[in-house]
Order: C-alpha cells, then structure tokens, then sequence
C-alpha cells in the first residue's frame, strides 16, 4: 500500500450499551468500517463488550461518564452532588446546569473518573489508550482540570477534542444541535491549554459532530475528510517524509436497542434504539467509502498506532 497521507482512528462510542449495540460495534470491527472503541464501563453489557473485546483483538478506551446512569464509585450512589433522589446521574443537560450553578463537587468527579479507570482495568487487563467522556462532558468547564489531572496521574497518552472543522458550514443541522454543538466546540477550545499542560495529546483533527445518524453519509464523510486534509500535521511523518495528518471520527454503529435491554441503570436512551444505529453501521461498512480510503491513502487505525 502507497504511504498515507492519514492516519485515521474511528472510533465506535458506547461500546457495553447494550447486548445488540456491542454486537453491531463488532459486525463494523470485523468488516473495516472502526478501528477503535470506546467502552461505557457502567453500561449493562461492559462486562461482555471486554470480553468481546479481547476475543477479536479490538482496541479500546474508556468513554468516562458523568452524566447517564449510576456511579461506579459506591460512595457516590447515595447522597453525592453527581446524582439525584433516585441515585442516577444528573443527565446530558441536568449535568451541565449543575455544573453552571456550581452544584458539583470536582473531589467527587475525581473519584468516579478513578474508579472508572480502575474497573476499566479489572474488566480489560489493561489501562485504557485513550480516554473521553460520553456527551463530551470531559471538556466542560471545571470538569476538563480534574480529567487532565487523572489522565496525567495516571499516564493514559490520548484523549478527544470535539472541534469539529466542518460544524459551522453545516447547514442541514437543526437550531438546537448547532447550538449545542457550538457550545460543545467552545468547550473543547478552551480545553486545549488545560490538556497541553497536562502533557496529554490528540490527533490534529476531529470528525463526528456533522456526521452523526442519518447526517452519515459517504458524501458527508468525504467532506469530513476533505476538511481533515487541510489541516496542519503535527510532525508524523511517513518514510517518505511527507506529513501525515493523524484525525479521529466519532461514530455510534449498532443494532438498535430493544425498549427494556440495555442502558446504564436507567433502561436504554431513545439514541440507543434509534434506527440511526443501524444506518450508521451501514454507512460505515459501504464499499464506497472503503474503497474512497483507499482512494485517498487513509488508513484506519487505533489511538495506540498514533
């Protein structure tokens, strides 16, 4: 194969959702269309995504959650300032307007993010190669110092910086998205300085917000891809000594969830049950983009290639 011009991790997110969420993430594994997941290690079926994991050799990260769920940190199931009454995490919004009221406690954030490396750890044998948050709660405000400082600590190389080049030239996205994704976009700027101090790093270029669910499309990620090659290197180099742009693709292949299996203590999301899932994996899996990579010399890889 001709050297590449990038290096691309495509990451399948909220690997252990689901019995029927992991076997779509491995169906897409198997046929070329990810090369990395992230693992939710409080989800209902963790235990047999890792196992599933080691059996086809899958690479994978921790996609740590604050935000959908139950603790993994005992102490914090009852009576802490990242659940409510019912003892279930705050939810994608709930967990931000907490945070913008000065609700949380980042001691305790710390102890669920530590707990969930070490159970990621019981459950894979290793630590993970990467680590995210699941709804991007990693680079909110406050949030983004603690996870630096846990990644740092712990010596976990890789994270993700949800800037996604393409966000605003998309048109098609309705009002509520592009503003949240705006907001997740600025978010994730000023995490920058935070993760550089911590010596933590990630590929030049971010895909995933404008490509999600039905936005998924090969003409959509050709032009996901056309906005990645524009980007600055930041020094990989093949043997031939031609920049390498190193990028990472958020996607969610699956098969979609049924209504009571699934989720992380609260029942399945209705994300997780959407046929999105399904088209994604379709849309992954296309002969069409498999042969465009090729076309365009990308070559798929994990964070641990990088």
């Amino acid at each position: 194969m001709p050297q590449p011009r990038m290096m691309l991790v495509v990451t399948g997110d909220d690997f252990g959702y689901c019995p029927r969420r992991n076997q779509g993430i491995v169906d897409c594994f198997q046929a070329g269309g990810i090369s990395n997941v992230s693992l939710l290690v409080n989800a209902s079926a963790a235990n047999e995504a890792a196992d599933l994991a080691k059996r086809h050799n899958i690479p994978v990260g921790l996609h740590a959650n604050l935000s959908e769920g139950i603790p993994v940190c005992q102490s914090l199931r009852q009576a802490s300032t990242l659940v409510n009454q019912r003892g279930f995490f705050h939810g994608k919004m709930g967990f931000r307007q907490a945070l913008e009221r000065g609700q949380l406690s980042m001691e305790q954030v710390e102890l669920e993010l530590r707990a969930q490396v070490r159970l990621f750890s019981e459950l894979t044998g290793h630590l993970p190669h990467h680590m995210d948050g699941h709804q991007h709660v990693h680079v909110l405000p406050e949030v983004r110092e603690v996870f630096g400082q846990v990644l740092s600590d712990l010596r976990i190389p890789y994270t993700r910086v949800p800037v996604d080049p393409g966000l605003h030239g998309c048109t098609w996205l309705p009002a509520h998205l592009q503003r949240f994704y705006t907001q997740v976009e600025k978010d994730a700027l000023d995490s920058i300085p935070v993760f550089t101090r911590y010596g933590i790093r990630w590929p030049d270029v971010y895909l995933g917000l404008t490509t999600m669910g039905r936005n998924m499309s090969v003409a959509n990620l050709q032009r996901a891809l056309s906005h990645a090659f524009s980007a600055e290197p930041s020094g990989s180099t093949s043997s031939s000594d031609q920049p390498v742009v190193t990028a990472e693709l958020m996607v969610h292949p699956g098969y979609p969830s049924h209504s009571q299996q699934g989720g992380c203590g609260e029942g399945p999301d209705d994300f997780s049950q959407s046929a999105d899932r399904l088209h994604e994996l379709s849309t992954l899996t296309d002969p069409s983009l498999l042969a465009l990579y090729s076309q365009e010399r990308v070559q798929l890889c994990a964070f641990k290639n990088l």
